[in-house]
């Protein structure tokens, strides 16, 4: 009876709990040459990266290709990393230069940033309205309009609803810049938004980006 209690003891955790909770512990781990240490990194953080590059860019027949370029770019630079406990800022942070990247690509080209609605991806709100979709497509198409670097704050203050030390952390800008970049993307948002019918019941109802306060 010990025998086989003993053996199950001394199997290896999984990779998805051979970190538990501990970034330090895991960039270490990965520094070591620990293989675990890559699976748990996804496990740990692959929708928290897929909900920032979604947020930031909407509806995208790339989302995929642009999730898997954020984990490669930081496996090739996770041994610089200098503080291993900002492991998840890290993440967003590359996450945003990876969605910048594709933002200012597709400006470029003028493509579309939303697809029809016989082509959009399964995503986590897929029990939305008919509604809904609608005002995120005007959404989107809206954040299009704006300065890159505006619409990503934006995107990530008032969509993704992070606290703005962290927007500005995502963008490695200062909390002064940010406020004012905020401001600004408030601004273009509101003229913007006023021109899209669906966006009107959202708009009259009240917003969040609206208030100065949460700024």
């Amino acid at each position: 009876m010990t025998r086989p209690l003993k053996l199950v003891r001394s199997l290896p955790p999984s990779p998805r709990y051979a970190f538990a909770g501990d970034d330090a512990a895991l960039v270490d781990g990965f520094r070591r040459g620990d293989l675990r240490a890559r699976s748990a990194l996804y496990d740990r953080y692959a929708e928290h990266v897929h909900r920032v590059l979604y947020r930031l860019i909407g509806f995208h027949r790339d989302l995929a290709d642009l999730h898997h370029d954020v984990f490669v770019r930081a496996l090739g630079s996770l041994p610089t990393l200098e503080d291993p406990s900002a492991l998840k800022g890290w993440l967003t942070m590359i996450a945003v230069h990876v969605a910048r990247s594709s933002i200012t690509r597709r400006k470029r080209r003028s493509w579309l940033w939303f697809l029809p609605s016989e082509e959009l991806p399964e995503v986590e709100s897929g029990a939305a309205s008919g509604e809904v979709l609608d005002a995120l497509r005007a959404t989107y198409a809206v954040l299009d309009a704006l300065p890159v670097e505006e619409r990503i704050a934006f995107a990530l203050r008032f969509i993704d609803g992070m606290e703005l030390t962290e927007v500005a952390a995502a963008c490695e800008t200062s909390l002064a810049t940010i406020k004012r970049r905020l401001a600004r993307a408030c601004a273009r948002f509101g003229a913007e938004a006023r021109k899209q019918p669906v966006l009107e019941a959202w708009l009259d109802g009240g917003t969040r980006w609206g208030n100065p306060s949460d700024r």
